[in-house]
């Protein structure tokens, strides 16, 4: 199995959640920033129903901030009907799509951390295959991942996957899954509460 093949099997896991979601589900806040179920769905589905050049047309709209262009095209996509934004995130799971200067590894953490901005709300505790963060955590620690994963520098910790053989870093220790690390290095307070070690206090305030 290629990692191409675990992005396809993690969009489509998503899109399985979203066909099961009630009306009022969708109307849930994610833990993706202000967005709802519904929002961060249209978002998911950006890369393959916006073009380059409807993109740059939101980047000029947004006079080049690139968060605004984000959020602008995500709320665009999310007035699709439901069932829609569900098929569009099936029909393009193998979709080879990654965004500038990036490598596979960037779909495959997007993919997952989505996923979890949109189980963790619903309160669905399916927790991905281990290998499949483990190499999203591996990815995390690096200074490529600053550009649109990390906003910040690291700080001076070691991190300590309880469940995959990955550490990191030195200082004191903070150890857990390796997807709430990740979550928790992607910004998401929600996967503090899966951590421990005594490093753990930095990190909240790195998160908050």
């Amino acid at each position: 199995m290629t990692i191409w093949d675990d992005i396809a099997a993690e969009r489509r896991a998503n899109a399985d959640v979203l066909d099961s979601l009630t009306d009022e589900q969708w109307t849930v806040p994610s833990l993706c920033g202000e967005w709802t179920i519904r929002s961060l769905a249209g978002h998911m589905i950006v890369p393959f129903t916006v073009t380059t050049a409807k993109f740059g047309l939101a980047m000029l709209r947004a006079r080049g901030n690139f968060d605004k262009a984000n959020d602008a095209l995500a709320c665009q996509q999310a007035r699709r009907p439901t069932r829609e934004l569900a098929e569009l995130l099936r029909a393009n799971a193998e979709s080879h799509f990654t965004p500038p200067g990036s490598g596979p590894l960037a779909p495959l953490t997007d993919t997952l951390i989505h996923g979890q901005d949109l189980r963790i709300p619903l309160g669905i505790e399916d927790r991905r295959p281990t290998e499949r963060w483990a190499q999203s955590l591996a990815f995390l620690v690096t200074p490529a991942a600053q550009r649109g994963f990390v906003p910040t520098k690291l700080p001076s910790l070691r991190i300590e996957a309880d469940d995959v053989d990955l550490t990191h870093g030195e200082g004191e220790v903070v150890s857990g899954p390796a997807w709430a690390l990740s979550m928790a290095l992607t910004l998401r307070s929600a996967a503090l509460a899966h951590l421990r070690g005594p490093g753990l206090a930095e990190l909240t305030a790195w998160v908050g």
